[in-house]
C-alpha cells in the first residue's frame, strides 16, 4: 500500500500543520497501510480516502495518536510520531468513530452535551481553570458549548423535541453534527472525524463537507475518512492504486465491517497508547 497526496490550493504553501513520511502500520494480519507520504497546512482538510478495509481507519487514528505506527514519521503540529503520542493526543479530538466516540442512543443531546462539558471540565482543564470560582467555570463551559455548537452548525430548537431530542431520533447529518460539536468543545487543533460520507445522500454529503470546510477555516486541522475526498482538499489515499492523483470514481459507499475489524487486529498488536 502507498500514497500520494495533491493540494488543489497550490501556491501559498505554508509550514505544513501535518506532514508524514513514509507513514506505515502493520498488524497482526500484515500490512495495514504503507507508504504515507503528505503535507497539510493548519486548517486544512485532508481527505484520507480509499476502499473499505484499506485502513483509513487506522490512519486516522494513528496520525491523532490513538494507534501507534510502525514505518516512518509523521508531525502533527510540530508533534513527532510516533514517539509522541500522548503529546499529540492532547491536541486533538475524535468525531463519528465507531467503537470510540459513540454516542448514547438513550440520551438526549443536552444529556450528551453536558456529559461531555463535565468529562472536560475535570479531564481536559487546566488547573488554574479548576480552581476558578464554580460561576465562572460554569458560564466559560456554557460559552465553550455554544461555540462548539454554532461551529458544528447544530441548532438545538431545529431539532424535533429541541434539546430534549433522543440520540437515536437524530438523523444521520444531525448525528454527525453532534458528534462534530462534541469534539470541538475541547478546542482541539487537530480533529479526526471518521465516515464522513457514509449513509448521506449527495446534497447531505455536500453540507458535511461545506461544514468540515468551515471549522477548518477557523484554523482547525481536520482529517475526514471518507470513500471519495472532495473538491479543494488535500487527498491522501489508502490500499490499492494509492498512486493515482486523482479522486476515485463517485460510487456506493460499501460500510467499514473489515476496516474496522484490521483496526482492532492493529490495536491489540500495537497498543493503544
Amino acid at each position: 500500500m502507498g500514497d500520494t497526496a495533491h493540494d488543489s490550493g497550490g501556491a501559498g504553501r505554508t509550514e505544513p500543520g501535518i506532514s508524514a513520511e513514509d507513514f506505515g502500520l502493520d498488524g497482526p494480519r500484515g500490512q495495514v497501510f504503507a507508504g504515507i507520504r503528505f503535507e497539510a497546512p493548519p486548517g486544512s482538510v485532508v481527505a484520507l480516502e480509499g476502499p473499505s478495509g484499506s485502513g483509513r481507519t487506522c490512519l486516522l487514528l494513528a496520525l491523532t495518536g490513538r494507534m501507534k505506527a510502525t514505518a516512518g514519521h509523521a508531525l502533527v503540529d510540530g508533534r513527532r510520531l510516533p514517539g509522541q503520542l500522548a503529546a499529540v493526543r492532547r491536541i486533538s479530538a475524535l468525531a463519528a468513530v465507531p467503537g470510540i466516540t459513540d454516542l448514547e442512543p438513550s440520551l438526549s443531546v443536552a444529556e450528551q452535551l453536558r456529559e461531555r462539558t463535565l468529562l472536560q471540565r475535570r479531564f481536559g482543564g487546566s488547573l488554574r481553570a479548576l480552581l476558578r470560582p464554580r460561576r465562572e467555570r460554569a458560564a466559560a463551559s456554557r460559552d465553550r458549548v455554544d461555540r462548539a455548537l454554532r461551529a458544528a452548525g447544530l441548532d438545538l430548537d431545529d431539532l424535533p423535541k429541541g434539546p430534549r431530542t433522543r440520540v437515536r431520533d437524530l438523523e444521520r447529518l444531525e448525528s454527525l453534527r453532534l458528534s462534530l460539536a462534541l469534539a470541538l468543545i475541547g478546542e482541539p487543533r487537530v480533529l479526526g472525524v471518521d465516515d464522513v460520507d457514509l449513509k448521506l445522500s449527495g446534497d447531505e454529503r455536500d453540507q458535511a463537507w461545506s461544514l468540515l470546510r468551515s471549522v477548518a477555516s477557523s484554523g482547525v486541522t481536520v482529517l475526514a475518512v471518507c470513500s471519495e475526498a472532495p473538491p479543494g482538499a488535500v487527498a491522501v489515499r489508502t490500499g490499492a492504486g494509492s498512486t493515482r492523483q486523482q479522486p476515485p470514481p463517485a460510487r456506493e459507499y460499501a460500510g467499514t465491517g473489515k476496516e474496522r475489524k484490521e483496526a482492532a487486529d492493529a490495536l491489540a498488536e500495537t497498543g493503544r497508547a
